[in-house]
Formats: structure tokens, C-alpha cells, sequence
């Protein structure tokens, strides 16, 4: 479709001839002003025509092909997964950036001083408004968007939704589920509390026990062998500067192809 302007219609003069409610004539009036200055009729039309073009390349679904009823499996609760796992990361992502106003990364000296990041995770439990109640959120968010992309991939897996011509999304969910392996695990640290330590410990053992590679890995993700105010900062600045970018972004192509195949039935 070419985007050069088309000869000019009598607009007006046709919803005069037709028997219109005032809420469709308010409607074409402001459809029609906006066309005139922006020509947004046009480009509707071209993103339908990539969109249809692109959707007839695909192979057709069952419901497509035995014509079977589409709703059902689009509004099935397993098929929703998915979204349900956007959803809480979108929840994760503004509850986090709102926590991050409080958030103080920084472990405890070697004297026992206690840690500024506990301290943070304190003062907003215990005295900052709505503190513990926007943490609460912002932990169960992040555990119900781990269980629903688990539980979204053992359904891709079982309904043989990752077989072609999906199998560059299946990889792309593979990738996307082991970012949020390491957003909990970057996010579980920030406390700096007990639980935190160990398992800080624990992630620095299986770094050194990589072959080859494992000093530099535990260099590079935790400052050095042991657990210090560079573990902390590290984890903070994964949790926060790093992975949301990146995983938004695979987030964004993931979702892209899913609206270019469709949602895939079981085979």
C-alpha cells in the first residue's frame, strides 16, 4: 500500500446520509479529524496487511483445521499462563522500582556493624507507610511469575507447542525462564540477611567448581572468593541495571512471535 494521500471523499456529506447515533457520529467525527492530520486509516491498514500476510504463512491449528471452537483454548486457564507470568513481572518490576527509593545496597564491616542493605530491608518493614505491604507484594509477585513460566513451559512442553514451527520461541523460553532463575536468586541476596549469606556462599562454591573458568566466574559475579560489600553491589546492580533490560527486551521479541504464529493447541 502505497502511503500517498488518496483523492479527498465527501465525508460529511455521507454520515449526513446515513441514519447515525450521536455516539457513532461523535465517533467518525474524531476518526475523521485525526485521518485528516495524521493519516492514521492508512497505517492501520498496512500493520493489517503484514499482519494477515504474516499469519497465512502459517501452518493451520487444529481448531483451525477441524473448525473447532478458538475461544476455548484461547481463554482455557492453562493457556493464560503466559500472560499471567507478564502480569507479575510487570507487578515484580513497579513494586521493585518503588522499593528501590529505600534500598540501600551494602554489606556489614568485619566488626559485626550490621549490613545497610538489612538495615534498608528493615526500615521498610517496620516504619516506611505501606513498606512491609509493597515488599510483601513485590516477593509474592516475583514467586508467582516463577511459578507461572515453570508451570508455562511444562504446558508448551506437554501440548507439543514447541514443535515447529515454534521452536525459536521454545529456545527463547528456555532463555527467559533462566533469567528468572537468576532474578530470584539476585533478588534473594539484596536482604543481606542469613539466608542471603549462605546462599551467597553456596553460589560462590558452584562458581569455583566450574572447570577452567570458575575463579574468573566468581571473581566476575560475587568480588572475589569470599562474601564482601562487592557481592552485594553486584547483585544489586544485576538485579536492577541488567536484568530487566535484557529480560524486557526478550520478553518483547517472545511475545511478538507468538502474535505473528498464534497460540498453539495441543498436538
Amino acid at each position: 500500500m502505497s502511503l500517498e494521500r488518496k483523492d479527498e471523499h465527501d465525508h460529511d456529506g455521507w454520515m449526513e446520509s446515513r441514519d447515525l447515533t450521536a455516539i457513532e457520529e461523535i465517533y467518525l467525527t474524531v476518526l475523521l479529524w485525526l485521518d485528516r492530520r495524521l493519516r492514521i486509516v492508512d497505517y492501520l491498514e498496512i500493520l493489517e496487511n503484514m499482519y494477515y500476510k504474516v499469519n497465512f504463512q502459517m501452518p493451520k491449528s487444529h481448531t483451525e483445521q477441524y473448525n473447532l471452537d478458538n475461544k476455548f483454548w484461547y481463554w482455557y486457564p492453562l493457556y493464560a499462563l503466559g500472560s499471567f507470568s507478564t502480569i507479575a513481572y510487570v507487578v515484580a518490576a513497579i513494586s521493585g522500582a518503588l522499593l528501590g527509593f529505600y534500598y540501600a545496597p551494602g554489606a556489614g564491616a568485619s566488626n559485626g556493624t550490621p549490613a545497610l542493605a538489612y538495615n534498608s530491608i528493615t526500615f521498610i518493614m517496620t516504619e516506611l507507610n505501606f513498606g512491609f505491604f509493597l515488599r510483601s507484594l513485590h516477593r509474592w509477585s516475583a514467586q508467582v511469575m516463577v511459578a507461572a513460566v515453570f508451570l508455562h513451559m511444562l504446558r508448551v512442553y506437554f501440548t507439543g507447542a514447541y514443535k515447529e514451527p515454534r521452536e525459536l520461541n521454545w529456545i527463547i523460553g528456555i532463555v527467559l525462564i533462566s533469567l528468572t532463575m537468576v532474578f530470584g536468586y539476585t533478588g534473594y541476596l539484596l536482604p543481606w540477611d542469613q539466608l542471603a549469606f549462605w546462599a551467597g556462599q553456596i553460589g560462590v562454591e558452584m562458581s569455583l567448581s566450574i572447570p577452567l573458568i570458575g575463579e574468573w566466574v566468581a571473581q566476575l559475579l560475587f568480588g572475589g572468593f569470599t562474601l564482601s560489600q562487592s557481592t552485594v553491589q553486584r547483585m544489586y546492580i544485576l538485579h536492577v541495571f541488567v536484568l530487566p533490560f535484557v529480560t524486557t527486551g526478550i520478553i518483547a521479541v517472545h511475545i511478538g512471535i507468538v502474535w505473528m504464529q498464534g497460540i498453539a493447541e495441543p498436538h
